[in-house]
C-alpha cells in the first residue's frame, strides 16, 4: 500500500507550554492523525517568549533573535516526529506552522498579529515546504485575523442532524457554532488557562492545575468574579479575538488590588475557573440551545472545569472531542496541517463568518524547501 500523502501541523499556544506538531493525513476532508508530538521549549526560551508578550515595547534585536529561535524549536519538533515514525520527509507534502503569538492588535487603522517562529528557517531545516503567516491576509481584508480553528471544526466536525459548539479551551478560549439553518461563527470568548496557569505557578509553582484539583478545593468568591467579568471584552459583540497582551498576570492582578481583599490563593483559582466556565456557557446560550457541546485544547483535561461546563449547560450534552475521534490535544495542530493543504490548493477560506473580513481569502504564505 501507498502511503499516504502527509502534512505536518505545527503551533504552540497562548500557554506556551510547547510545541504541538501533528503528523496528518486526509481523505477528501476527513483528516486521520497518524502520529504526534509535544516538543517543550528550552526553559530560557520558553522565559523569554513570556517576557516578549508582557513587554511589547521590547527590543528588535530580541525579537528577531526569538523568532529565529522558536523557528529552530519547530523545526527540531518535525525532525524529532519523522525521526521517531521513520517517515522520510520527502513523503510530506506541507507543513504548516501557526508559530507563537507574541501579540494580537486587530483594531483598526493599523491590524497586525504578529507570529514568531521563521518560516525560512522551518523550511530550511527540515526540508520541506512550509506555509506560514495565515492571520495576516484576513487582517489586510478587515478580519481580526483570530480565530481560525472554527474553520476546521466546520469542515470536520459539522453534524446535519445536531446543532453543535465546539469550545477551544487553550490559554484562551473560542467557540465556534455549527447548526444547520443558521450562521456559523466563531469566536474569542476570553480566557481559559492562561489566568489559572499564572496563578497556579504563583502560588503553588506548579505550570498546571491538574484535573481542576486547587479550584476544586477552593470557594467562588462573587465579589471578585463580578470585578472580573466587568471587563468590557465580555460584552462586546463578535467577531472579536484576544491574546495575552490583553489578559495575563497583570490584569489579574490589577483586579486582585482594586477587590481590596486577602482572598485565600484556593478561592481565587475557584474563581478563574468560574470565570472561564461562566464566559463560555453565557456565549453558547446567548448564541443557540446546543444539542452537544465538543470541548478540545488542554482545558478538556480540567475534570472541574467540564463537570461546571456541564452544569451550567443542563440541556446540552458537554464531551471532549475524543467522542467524535479527534484527541482534543491535537485539533489546533492538526487545524494548520489543515489549513496548510487549502494553501497549497489556493482555496479561499470562508473567513468573513468568524472574522468579519470584507470577503474570502487565502490564507498563508508558502516557503519552498
Amino acid at each position: 500500500m501507498a502511503e499516504p500523502a502527509y502534512y505536518i501541523g505545527l503551533i504552540s499556544g497562548t500557554s506556551i507550554d510547547g510545541i504541538d506538531c501533528a503528523l496528518v493525513s486526509f481523505d477528501a476532508e476527513r483528516p486521520t492523525l497518524h502520529s504526534y508530538l509535544s516538543y517543550p521549549f528550552p526553559a530560557p526560551l520558553r522565559q523569554q517568549l513570556f517576557a516578549l508578550c508582557q513587554q511589547p515595547d521590547t527590543s528588535l534585536r530580541a525579537l528577531g533573535e526569538a523568532h529565529i529561535a522558536v523557528g529552530q524549536q519547530f523545526a527540531a519538533a518535525v525532525n524529532a516526529l519523522l525521526e521517531r515514525e521513520q517517515i522520510d520527509s520527502r513523503l510530506v507534502q506541507a507543513i504548516g506552522s501557526h508559530g507563537q503569538t507574541v501579540f494580537h492588535k486587530p483594531a483598526r487603522p493599523l491590524p497586525f498579529s504578529l507570529q514568531i517562529g521563521d518560516p525560512s528557517t522551518i523550511a530550511f531545516l527540515t526540508g520541506i515546504t512550509t506555509v506560514a503567516d495565515f492571520r495576516a491576509k484576513d487582517l489586510a481584508a478587515g478580519g481580526e485575523g483570530a480565530p481560525l480553528a472554527p474553520l476546521f471544526h466546520r469542515a470536520v466536525f459539522a453534524s446535519p442532524d445536531q446543532a453543535r459548539v465546539i469550545v477551544n479551551l487553550g490559554g484562551i478560549a473560542n467557540i465556534s457554532v455549527i447548526a444547520e439553518g443558521r450562521e456559523f461563527l466563531g469566536y474569542d470568548t476570553g480566557p481559559a488557562n492562561v489566568l489559572m496557569d499564572y496563578w497556579i505557578d504563583k502560588n503553588l509553582h506548579q505550570s498546571v492545575d491538574l484535573q481542576g484539583q486547587w479550584a476544586s478545593s477552593g470557594q467562588v468568591n462573587d465579589s471578585l468574579l463580578e470585578l472580573l467579568l466587568d471587563d468590557p471584552y465580555f460584552a462586546a459583540p463578535e467577531p472579536k479575538s484576544t491574546g495575552r497582551e490583553a489578559f495575563n498576570g497583570r490584569w489579574l492582578e490589577q483586579r486582585l488590588a482594586a477587590l481590596g481583599q486577602d482572598l485565600a490563593p484556593a478561592d481565587v483559582q475557584a474563581t478563574l475557573l468560574e470565570l472561564t466556565a461562566t464566559i463560555v456557557a453565557t456565549e453558547i446560550e446567548n448564541q443557540l440551545a446546543a444539542d452537544q457541546v465538543y470541548v478540545c485544547g488542554g482545558g478538556a483535561h480540567n475534570t472541574a472545569l467540564m463537570q461546571r461546563l456541564a452544569q451550567l449547560l443542563p440541556d446540552s450534552e458537554v464531551n471532549s472531542t475524543g467522542q467524535l475521534g479527534i484527541p482534543p490535544d491535537w485539533v489546533e495542530a492538526m487545524t494548520f496541517a489543515w489549513l496548510a493543504r487549502q494553501r497549497l490548493a489556493g482555496i479561499a477560506q470562508d473567513t468573513p463568518a468568524i472574522t468579519g473580513a470584507s470577503r474570502p481569502v487565502i490564507l498563508g504564505g508558502v516557503y519552498l524547501a
